[in-house]
């Protein structure tokens, strides 16, 4: 079951998160079913590192889930998946983000942005 609906400032992690078409894909490949680093790299078409970058940014915005687990073999794999979530864009589900966004300080100017 999905949980309530994201704050503004996760919000603004997941559609950062999303706004890279790399990790659009990967999304959209997991919502097929779990998968294993090596195995979703070659199926993208990406190095393993670059994969994990990508990997790590969806999974700190909450839209996947990783978990270590052991083959058969005993190598350890680490296999993600689309985590729960349910985002719906509407105009007053945004207006409602926005009233719990984290305001910048004045001091220090705006908020940095994010790299991607």
């Amino acid at each position: 079951m999905p949980k309530d609906e994201p704050t503004g400032d996760e919000l603004v992690a997941m559609l950062a998160a999303l706004a890279n078409p790399l990790r659009l894909r990967i999304v959209a490949n997991l919502a097929g079913g779990r998968d294993y680093v090596s195995h979703l790299a070659r199926e993208i078409g990406v190095s393993r590192p670059l994969l994990h970058m990508h990997l790590q940014r969806l999974e700190a915005a909450g839209l996947i889930v990783g978990k270590l687990e052991l083959s058969e073999d005993g190598k350890a794999m680490k296999f993600y998946e689309v985590a729960d979530f349910d985002l719906q864009l509407t105009a007053s589900a945004l207006a409602e983000a926005a009233k719990t966004l984290t305001k910048s300080d004045p001091e220090k100017g705006p908020i940095p942005k994010e790299k991607s």
